[in-house]
């Protein structure tokens, strides 16, 4: 509280750096009430720097417009801040020495509000593939690193992001009965790893595994997949070890 307090005395600047941070935090967004309350600043001026940062792309609305979240400007920053870095290179090496010894495309991806961000890919040589970008974005409740994601949540936090846009059903496998859903986060949690049994596109399957933070809290995933006819669910499984241990160096190039 004194430290926002103290950030309210600085520039423009300093003080949307400084909501923006706090933003970042919650994932699931904060409500301007909430917001208030973190900074300890003047609930006007949280509201005017809100105005202006939403203007300019930075923040969004979601969940009916009540809750305030990281917009597409802050997140294309970050993703770009990140590939900048000078960890980024190493990030790439592990990610390539893991698509030498497994032969398959891997991916490295964070949670990006309702989303899963892709923040960097390293193909495999295979003419067959899904081209996926860093900076793509896909559903939280039909890939494997959504999935993870919305299992190491709290359920209240899962259930308003699953409610911040209709679920959809992207192939027929596409889990969407909320009894499934928390069926299926209970057993990623209890097993460590999430599959995506072709729910995101037909013929395609996926597994991901938590880049742990300091906490022990998921900071990023580490996913691979490739069409079924090439990778069987019992092979995917059966990458565990070896994506366990790329997942556990990529940590420490994220970790704080």
């Amino acid at each position: 509280m004194a430290a926002g307090r103290a950030a309210l005395s600085g520039s423009v600047t300093a003080r949307a750096l400084t909501l923006l941070c706090e933003l970042a935090l919650h994932p699931e967004g904060l409500s301007l009430h909430r917001m208030t309350m973190q900074l300890g600043w003047p609930k006007p001026s949280v509201h005017r720097l809100c105005a202006q940062l939403e203007q300019a792309g930075w923040i969004l609305r979601t969940g009916g417009e009540r809750h305030f979240v990281l917009g597409p400007v802050a997140q294309q920053f970050a993703l770009r801040a990140l590939r900048h870095d000078a960890a980024n290179s190493e990030r790439r090496a592990i990610l390539r020495g893991l698509v030498d010894r497994i032969g398959e495309t891997c991916n490295l991806t964070m949670l990006a509000g309702a989303e899963v961000l892709y923040v960097d890919r390293v193909e495999s040589a295979w003419p067959l593939r899904l081209h996926l970008e860093p900076g793509s974005r896909v559903p939280l409740h039909c890939t494997a690193s959504g999935k993870l994601f919305l299992a190491h949540m709290d359920k209240a936090q899962r259930e308003r992001l699953l409610a911040a846009r209709p679920l959809w059903a992207a192939t027929p496998n596409t889990l969407l009965d909320a009894q499934a859903i928390e069926k299926e986060m209970r057993a990623i949690v209890r097993q460590g790893y999430s599959l995506d049994r072709e729910e995101f596109l037909l013929g395609l399957i996926a597994i991901a595994v938590p880049v742990p933070g300091r906490d022990g809290h998921p900071i990023a995933a580490l996913a691979t997949h490739a069409p079924i006819g090439r990778l069987s669910l019992k092979r995917a499984i059966g990458l565990l070890p070896v994506m366990r241990e790329a997942a556990a160096a990529l940590a420490t190039t994220l970790a704080p």
